[in-house]
């Protein structure tokens, strides 16, 4: 099983929907299966993030953020991982707002 604990990771690529940039930095930790995030920067005050992680490293987490305007934005993400020639791992995330206007997106997330 792959283990994100104490892993930094950085967006790389962002749908325009979504609220995440390069500014944004995402803390992991893992337990066992449990994995729990804090994130800030670019347009996010603060956020955090749970989800399970699969035998293969795949993620299913729910999310909730404030952003720069002072909202309240949840939503849910699929994470699919990939151990990059440089021994980084990328995510490959499909995500989809619970608030707002609900729409989808996918983002790309790099180890730091």
């Amino acid at each position: 099983m792959m283990n994100y604990n104490n892993k930094k990771f950085r967006v790389v690529q962002n749908t325009e929907n979504g609220e995440t940039s390069e500014e944004t930095i995402f803390e992991y930790k893992q337990k066992d299966t449990i994995l729990t995030c804090e994130y800030k920067g670019g347009k996010i005050v603060k956020g955090h993030l749970i989800g399970l992680v699969d035998k293969d490293g795949n993620i299913e987490m729910r999310y909730h953020q404030v952003n720069l305007k002072g909202e309240l934005m949840t939503g849910i993400c699929s994470s699919k991982p990939k151990m990059e020639s440089n021994g980084k791992i990328r995510l490959y995330e499909e995500w989809q707002w619970t608030s707002g206007d609900q729409t989808s997106g996918k983002s790309v997330l790099e180890e730091v």
